[in-house]
């Protein structure tokens, strides 16, 4: 690590000064869209070698996947963003390169003890996270053996997420959007490449998503050294702004994840579903999380630093102002999005997905968890956009009660759905209670007074029916029979979807448009 330096007078300016939020969740945007789109290519890349028989790796994957999403993107984020925010703008720079070099020393001792104790107990993680499995022991066997190989992920992906972190904090927010690519560019390479080099081409999956952690880490910190603050980790639990923050991540470990541990829970039940279930949920929640990532994400990304800032400067008025307009930019984006997932899942489905080892048959069961996943992208996305309001004040304890109630609400509706709806009732069952979790939340900060709806809603709702309604006539009407799809080729289903696609996207924006809504008001406040 090198020594800190001094930023240079423009990198000492806040983070984002002079940039609207609409274009700066434009940049997060384009550049995760990028990552989403080369994502879905490797989904479908893995689809084409292994269809629906790498049940063992995406359950080897989603362990380390789920430990990074809770504690690094997750709790720590939360906790970490805010602390540092008010760093900046109440304490002088030597405090802020100490408040950064021990916690990158406690975080990075804790994640190497995590990581040695899953190497050690790899044989045992499976019964937690994929029970069912134990009716195939050579499934099972081989989840544990990708596990040793996937776990060490989670320390270099977490190291990654403190240095994006930091960097968002600054207003660099684009490249920590653009650094998943790499994860992409990694899997695709290790699937059309190093399958052969292995006996279980399995492996290779594995050890590529091992080499895409350490290769995401390796490119920001680049990024931090020109900030001045690639500075050498120190070890020191006790200090003031570390324990801050420990005592912000406990809680947050599980308000700001609860959607991560649904969806842990739909694959502990999955396993014992009829083979191939924990494939149908995988790909159908990528599918899912494209919207959600690009754009949800992308503004949770970037308000969240201007919430905290907001809170640190006492700007109420503006801190309100900010989190409608990041619900206003959810509601415009979702809606459209739900409705593409459900009305057209076969058609996505089978144009994306059908090739290769990937059946007519897996492709119906795809479809039923995408509609059900896809009826639960509004809640989805605003949890990511509501949850800022709590955690930018530093107030992780709220977010805590409504996750265990969400929690309970989904394991309760998991039971009662799986048995009419398999695979598509847990997915369904997620959903539901993503919609229970963001009125939770709402109506908490309405409650505290932290956020008050602008002017205009009535009319901007108004808009959004028309031109959401207008969009689903048209989708249903190009669409056609749902089964057809399954019998065209490749190329007249892609065409075919282009179509639709680029129709309902002019039809929409021009009947809003035509409704009145324009550029300026999506472009928010300054930051």
């Amino acid at each position: 690590m090198t020594q800190p330096q001094d930023p240079t007078p423009a990198e000492q300016k806040p983070a984002g000064k002079g940039l609207g939020l609409l274009r700066s969740s434009s940049i997060v945007s384009l550049m995760t869209l990028l990552s989403r789109v080369l994502g879905l290519i490797r989904d479908v890349v893995v689809a084409q070698y292994f269809g629906a028989r790498a049940d063992a790796f995406f359950v080897a994957f989603k362990i380390p996947n789920f430990f990074r999403r809770l504690f690094a993107e997750g709790a720590f984020s939360v906790a970490f963003v805010p602390v540092l925010s008010e760093y900046r703008r109440l304490r002088p720079l030597e405090e802020v390169q100490l408040l950064i070099a021990r916690t990158s020393g406690v975080l990075g001792t804790a994640l190497l003890a995590v990581t040695l104790l899953a190497l050690l107990f790899a044989d045992y993680l499976p019964w937690i996270f994929a029970p069912g499995f134990r009716n195939d022991p050579e499934k099972f066997a081989l989840t544990a053996d990708l596990l040793r190989i996937t776990f060490p992920y989670l320390l270099f992906i977490s190291l990654t997420a403190f240095a994006s972190s930091v960097l968002n904090s600054y207003g660099r927010f684009a490249v920590p959007a653009f650094t998943p690519v790499l994860l992409n560019l990694c899997m695709i390479f290790a699937t059309l490449v190093m399958t052969d080099w292995f006996e279980e081409p399995l492996f290779a999956l594995a050890w590529g998503v091992c080499l895409a952690g350490l290769v995401q880490l390796v490119f920001q910190l680049p990024f931090v050294a020109r900030l001045g603050l690639l500075v050498r980790p120190q070890y020191q639990p006790k200090d003031e702004g570390v324990k801050r923050i420990g005592s912000l991540m406990v809680p947050a470990l599980f308000g700001v994840s609860v959607s991560q541990i649904n969806l842990l829970l739909d694959t502990l039940l999955a396993s014992f579903l009829e083979s191939g279930s924990v494939s149908w949920l995988y790909y159908s929640d990528r599918l899912n999380n494209l919207p959600l990532g690009v754009f949800a994400i992308a503004i949770g990304v970037v308000i969240l630093p201007a919430l905290s800032g907001r809170h640190a400067a006492d700007e109420k008025d503006s801190f309100s102002r900010t989190l409608d307009w990041a619900v206003r930019m959810v509601f415009l984006i979702a809606l459209p999005a739900a409705l593409a997932l459900v009305l057209l899942a076969t058609p996505l489905m089978s144009t994306i997905f059908f090739h290769g080892e990937v059946t007519a048959y897996d492709v119906g069961k795809m479809s039923l968890s995408l509609q059900a996943y896809g009826s639960g992208l509004l809640a989805f996305m605003m949890i990511k956009v509501l949850a800022p309001g709590y955690y930018a004040r530093q107030d992780t304890k709220t977010p805590v009660k409504i996750g265990i109630q969400a929690m309970v609400v989904n394991m309760v509706l998991n039971l009662i759905l799986v048995f009419p709806f398999a695979h598509a009732g847990l997915a369904l069952a997620t959903s539901l209670s993503a919609y229970f979790n963001v009125y939770m939340l709402y109506r908490g900060l309405r409650k505290q007074g932290v956020y008050q709806p602008q002017a205009g809603w009535w009319s901007f709702a108004g808009k959004l029916a028309l031109a959401n309604g207008a969009l689903a006539a048209l989708m249903w009407w190009l669409m056609g029979p749902a089964q057809s799809w399954l019998e065209w080729s490749p190329s007249l289903r892609a065409g075919w979807m282009a179509l639709i696609v680029v129709s309902g996207i002019a039809l929409y924006f021009s009947l809003l448009i035509a409704a009145g809504l324009r550029l300026r008001h999506l472009r928010g406040e300054v930051f």
